[in-house]
């Protein structure tokens, strides 16, 4: 691993130490750092990729009326992903004719009133309670992981429980689709579908954007 040179056979004139040099061989160090990265790499699991449940409306033609709006209109909440980051929201069926109709929401966290997150939280409460109650009994070990994920999935996909429809428009960014997936997750909402925008909803949200102050340009 490492030499020590002496200076060869030549005598140390009297009084002075004799110079010692020290050389260092790292060759072995490289062959352990490969063993070592080979041992990491076979022991180390990888990240198994993650995916997300998306819920996509149905194109099935045999599916009557009655059966697609088997969600009830004070269980709804429509968000319009517009431009420039800004949410935009109607609960039920909406008034075309009334901009007003048309609320306006932004991706702000629990604390903030005006918040997508703070309006599904207090829209959403019971089934927040109940996932709540249902992860405290598994970190109890009160239940198995069998019973927690099917206490979740009927929680989840309870039939009075609250739905919600996302209809990103053209000027909207796929980052605001990702985070508005986001709060569907954080809000325990188990119904949630990605749909387009129809006439009604372009009309309402054109005219919701006249009646918004226009910021002030940048000197």
């Amino acid at each position: 691993m490492s030499e020590v040179n002496t200076g060869g056979h030549e005598r140390a004139k009297k009084g002075k130490p004799k110079k010692i040099e020290t050389r260092v061989d790292f060759t072995p160090m490289v062959d352990m750092n490969m063993l070592l990265i080979t041992f990491f790499m076979f022991c180390t699991s990888l990240l198994k990729p993650q995916t997300m449940q998306i819920v996509m409306p149905t194109n099935d033609k045999d599916i009557a009326d009655q059966d697609k709006n088997k969600v009830k209109s004070s269980k709804a909440i429509t968000v319009i992903l517009g431009s420039d980051n800004k949410i935009y929201y109607y609960l039920g069926k909406p008034n075309v004719e009334d901009p007003s109709t048309l609320k306006i929401a932004n991706y702000g966290g629990a604390d903030n009133k005006n918040s997508l997150r703070s309006l599904l939280l207090s829209r959403n409460k019971i089934g927040i309670q109940q996932v709540r109650k249902l992860k405290q009994m598994k970190y109890k070990k009160q239940i198995t992981q069998q019973v927690y994920e099917t206490g979740l999935t009927e929680i989840l996909n309870a039939k009075d429980g609250q739905a919600v429809i996302i209809k990103p428009s053209d000027e909207s960014t796929y980052m605001n689709l990702v985070d508005a997936l986001d709060e569907m997750t954080i809000c325990s909402i188990g119904t949630y579908t990605i749909n387009s925008m129809e006439a009604g909803d372009k009309h309402l949200l054109t005219e919701r954007e006249k009646t918004e102050p226009k910021a002030n340009p940048q000197k």
